[in-house]
């Protein structure tokens, strides 16, 4: 069959009813310009809560956690194996949180192709002395270079310099929830309390500000050393060690893995973030229905409107297919109708998608909690156009395939007779 006579009658029909045409084609064009639209906010959104959460998250944690003891005295006597024992008798307080030979442990670990890298960490609570006032707060004792390098510590650092911590002894970066209820500015000095009664008086040189405001109250960060002076320990004092993967999908078994190895507590990231990781999956798993849901009703408008042609264009299919048209070629016509829909409608979704997207990314967005933020987040990945677009012509396909279908078994002469 002649695919120019069929594009040409396929285009002649569309011009015979422009209007309607126009009106499916607008349909597609707003269905995946919204998805577009859509899905790259929604995804640019999670990308910025993402960061928040997940980029201040080591994908494994070594530690040691505080619990009692698995051996209690009463479960190793013969004569009480077969008993129900409650009583503990070895309390957590023989437990120590400090990591054991982690010198030996960051070694192995930085020899280890599947770390990216690794940062030492000391968490201590303190109290801050305001007055008569103690204030609660947790001490981060930090390697400052490691933790800017693998967990962006100098994106959250408004006021100061995340380097001063080094470079300064005794110093504090406070967050700042805390700054604002001690009246603490930079260059001041604050009062800190140890968990054991000890004091000791700190420089603040800056300001951290996550987003979180019920991180930002309690926690501020020293460099390691300081904090292993604060809490009178030696200087290889650790009690976290945090690992970055090359691969995140590995942390639950390379978790598994450390904790057997280096006799310590281990958490992996999925653990640690999983209602955060489902809230994620949510918010795009709504974007791509909202989307698809538009496009779907887009397709019913071309189904409709094919249906409309078919019926006031029974003369003219009757006339073709007595002319030498097979039902075969009546079927091509319409799905060439269809896909011209879905083609010309997805192609201005796209550009307009793409418009709407970039006029979102300048619309100013402030708030205290996020500083560094300054306008909406928008994710302008290939991939959203290409599903749009292969979705258009699939949807628009489908739409135009019954109808064409209705349209190839029309039987010309029960038609010319019905005339």
């Amino acid at each position: 069959m002649n695919y120019k006579l069929i594009f040409s009658i396929s285009f002649s029909l569309m011009k015979a009813r422009w209007r309607q045409t126009l009106v499916a084609a607008v349909g597609v064009t707003f269905s995946i310009t919204m998805f577009i639209a859509l899905l790259s906010f929604m995804t640019g959104l999670n990308g910025l809560l993402d960061g928040l959460i997940l980029n201040r998250t080591p994908h494994v944690r070594i530690y040691n956690d505080i619990k009692p003891s698995k051996y209690q005295p009463v479960n190793l006597s013969g004569e009480y194996k077969q008993s129900h024992n409650f009583i503990k008798s070895v309390k957590s307080a023989s437990g120590r949180q400090e990591i054991y030979n982690s010198a030996a442990i960051l070694d192995m670990l930085r020899k280890d192709n599947r770390v990216t890298g690794v940062a030492p960490k000391i968490i201590a609570p303190v109290f801050f002395n305001a007055g008569t006032i103690d204030i609660t707060g947790v001490i981060n004792g930090i390697d400052v270079q490691s933790e800017s390098t693998l967990f962006h510590f100098n994106d959250y650092i408004i006021t100061g310099k995340p380097i001063d911590l080094k470079n300064v002894p005794n110093s504090i970066i406070l967050g700042k929830g805390v700054a604002e209820k001690l009246l603490a500015d930079p260059g001041d000095v604050v009062q800190v309390t140890t968990s054991q009664g000890d004091i000791m008086p700190l420089k603040v040189v800056g300001y951290f500000q996550s987003g979180l405001q019920d991180f930002d109250k309690v926690q501020c960060y020293t460099s390691i050393n300081t904090a292993q002076k604060l809490l009178g320990k030696p200087n290889n004092y650790l009690t976290d060690i945090q690992v970055k993967l090359t691969d995140l999908n590995m942390a639950p078994a390379v978790a598994k893995e450390y904790g057997a190895l280096f006799q310590a507590d281990t958490e992996d990231i999925q653990t640690a973030n999983s209602q955060f990781e489902t809230g994620s999956f949510i918010r795009t798993l709504i974007s791509y229905s909202v989307g698809i849901t538009l496009l779907i009703v887009a397709g019913f408008g071309i189904y409709n409107i094919l249906n409309m042609m078919i019926y006031e264009k029974m003369d003219a299919i009757a006339i073709m297919k007595a002319t030498g048209f097979c039902g075969s070629d009546v079927n091509r016509i319409f799905i060439v109708i269809a896909l011209s829909i879905g083609l010309f409608g997805g192609v201005a979704g796209l550009f307009l998608g793409f418009g709407v997207s970039v006029i979102i990314d300048q619309i100013p967005f402030r708030t205290a909690a996020l500083p560094t933020i300054t306008t909406f987040p928008v994710n302008y990945n290939p991939a959203y156009y290409f599903i749009g677009a292969i979705f258009s012509l699939v949807t628009t396909y489908f739409a135009g395939y019954f109808p064409a279908r209705k349209a190839s078994k029309v039987d010309p002469v029960v038609i010319i007779r019905g005339k």
